[in-house]
C-alpha cells in the first residue's frame, strides 16, 4: 500500500510544478538495468525513436569494467550501484530509477524488461505519461528465478498487477507474445532482434586470429552466457572433435566456470575466450567463423520460446548455425535452410553436427549460401518498420493529450 499512497500524494505536487509547453520535441527516456553500451535492442530502437523527432535519454547502470562510451550517441544517465546483481540490486535500482523519473521531466517512458517496469508504471500514472513496455524475454520464466520462490513471487506479482493495464507492449517472438495474450489478454507487437546489415564489416583473417587455416572455426557468442545455454556441453564436444577451434565471445553467469573447465581439460589451444565487444567489432569475429552455435536448452519457457540475438548475428554474418531444437529457432533455421537442428544439446550431438560441417564441403557451402540469402531478408531495417508504426501511434497520442492540456481540457 505504500507505493499507491505515494502516487496519490505526489500527483498534485507534479501538476503544480509542471506547465505544458508547446512546440518541442518529445522527451523520451529508455530504462534498462544493464550496461547501456551492449544492449543492441535498446540502442537500435533508441536510434529509430530519435529519428522520429524525439530527444532520447537512456538510463541504466554504470559498469566501468565494460562500458564503452563511444558506442552511445544519446544522452545517458548511469547509476553507480554498489551491488552488481541479486534481489537487492534490483530493489535499489528500482528505487533510484523511480526518484530519477519523478524529479526529471520526460514525455514518454520506455521500460525495458520487467526489472524496470514498476517505477516506470508508477511515474506514468503520477504524471499521466504514455508508457511503452518492451519485454526482451519471458522474464518470469528465466531459469535464474525458478528455484527461488520468493524472488519469483515478487516478479510475478509485479507483472500480474501491471501488465493488464498496459497499452503499448513489444516482445521478441510470436510465442512469447502468445503467452502474454493467453495470460493477460494483451498481445504484444513482435519485434524480432534482427541484426543491422553487416555488409560493410570486414572479417578478421585466420592469420590475424592466430587460427590454423585448415581447422574449422566456430563461434559461440552472447551477452547472457548463463546456465542451461549449452556452454558446458559445447566444451565437451570440442574436446572430442579434431581440427576445430572455438571462440567464446561475451559474458554471463557461467563464463568463469567455462574458463576453468577449459583449463582443467587442457583445451586452451582449441578454445579462446574474448569478453564483451561493441557490435561492429563482434561481427568481425562472427564473419571470420565457419559456423555459429546457439545451444539454449528447453528447460524453461523463456529459453524455449526465445529468439536469441546471436542467431540473427550469425545470419547477418552469412554463416550457418548449429542450434538446439527450440520452436522459434527451428522455424528460422528450417524456414531458410541455413543450419542444422540437433535433437538434444549433448556433446555427441554437437560434435556430430560439427563433423558434418567439417567433412562435407557441399553441405557447408549450401547452408552458407542460404545464410547469406537469409541475411538479405532478416534485417533490422525491415523489422524496424513495426517499431516506427508503434511509436508513431504513441507520439500521436502524446501530442493529442498535450494539446488538450494546453487548451485546458482534461
Amino acid at each position: 500500500m505504500v507505493m499507491p499512497t505515494l502516487v496519490i500524494g505526489i500527483t498534485p505536487f507534479y501538476y503544480l510544478c509542471h506547465m505544458p509547453q508547446k512546440n518541442y520535441r518529445a522527451r523520451v527516456i529508455f530504462s534498462v538495468t544493464n550496461c547501456i553500451c551492449f544492449d543492441q535492442r535498446v540502442l537500435k530502437i533508441a536510434e529509430i525513436v530519435s529519428g522520429l523527432n524525439c530527444d532520447v535519454t537512456i538510463t541504466g547502470r554504470e559498469d566501468k569494467d565494460i562500458c564503452n562510451a563511444a558506442e552511445i550517441h544519446f544522452r545517458t544517465k548511469r547509476f553507480r550501484m554498489i551491488l552488481k546483481k541479486g534481489f537487492l540490486f534490483y530493489m535499489f535500482f528500482n528505487i533510484r530509477l523511480f526518484f530519477y523519473l519523478l524529479f526529471h521531466n520526460h514525455d514518454i517512458l520506455i521500460a525495458n524488461d520487467l526489472d524496470t517496469l514498476l517505477p516506470n508504471y508508477l511515474i506514468s500514472r503520477i504524471k499521466c505519461l504514455p508508457l511503452v513496455y518492451d519485454s526482451h524475454e519471458y522474464f518470469t520464466g528465466v531459469p535464474e528465478i525458478q528455484n527461488r520462490p520468493f524472488v519469483k513471487w515478487v516478479w510475478t506479482t509485479i507483472e500480474k498487477l501491471i501488465f493488464p493495464r498496459l497499452k503499448n507492449v513489444m516482445t521478441v517472438s510470436d510465442s512469447i507474445a502468445g503467452l502474454y495474450k493467453a495470460e493477460y489478454g494483451i498481445k504484444p507487437v513482435t519485434v524480432r532482434n534482427c541484426s543491422r546489415s553487416s555488409a560493410d564489416i570486414e572479417a578478421y583473417s585466420r592469420e590475424e586470429l592466430g587460427v590454423d587455416p585448415e581447422n574449422m572455426l566456430l563461434i559461440y557468442q552472447g551477452a547472457g552466457i548463463n546456465i542451461d545455454r549449452g556452454g558446458e556441453e559445447l566444451i565437451d564436444a570440442i574436446a572430442m572433435t579434431d581440427h576445430v577451434n572455438l571462440l567464446i565471445i561475451g559474458s554471463g553467469d557461467v563464463i568463469e566456470n567455462l574458463e576453468e573447465k577449459v583449463i582443467s581439460a587442457g583445451l586452451q589451444e582449441k578454445i579462446r575466450f574474448i569478453g564483451k565487444l561493441p557490435w561492429k567489432e563482434l561481427l568481425r569475429y562472427t564473419k571470420s567463423a565457419d559456423a555459429g552455435l546457439s545451444l539454449d536448452k528447453n528447460t524453461n519457457l523463456n529459453y524455449k520460446f526465445s529468439l536469441p540475438n546471436k542467431l540473427f548475428d550469425y545470419i547477418s554474418a552469412g554463416i550457418p548455425v548449429i542450434a538446439g531444437n527450440l520452436p522459434e529457432v527451428k522455424n528460422i533455421i528450417d524456414g531458410y535452410n541455413c543450419g542444422i537442428i540437433i535433437p538434444s544439446v549433448t556433446p555427441p550431438e554437437i560434435s556430430g553436427a560439427i563433423i558434418k560441417f567439417r567433412d562435407n564441403r557441399e553441405i557447408m557451402n549450401k547452408l552458407t549460401q542460404n545464410a547469406v540469402n537469409a541475411s538479405e531478408i532478416l534485417t533490422w531495417e525491415r523489422e524496424a518498420e513495426k517499431v516506427v508504426e508503434l511509436y508513431n501511434e504513441v507520439l500521436k497520442s502524446w501530442k493529442l493529450n498535450s494539446n488538450k492540456k494546453d487548451n485546458g481540457i482534461d
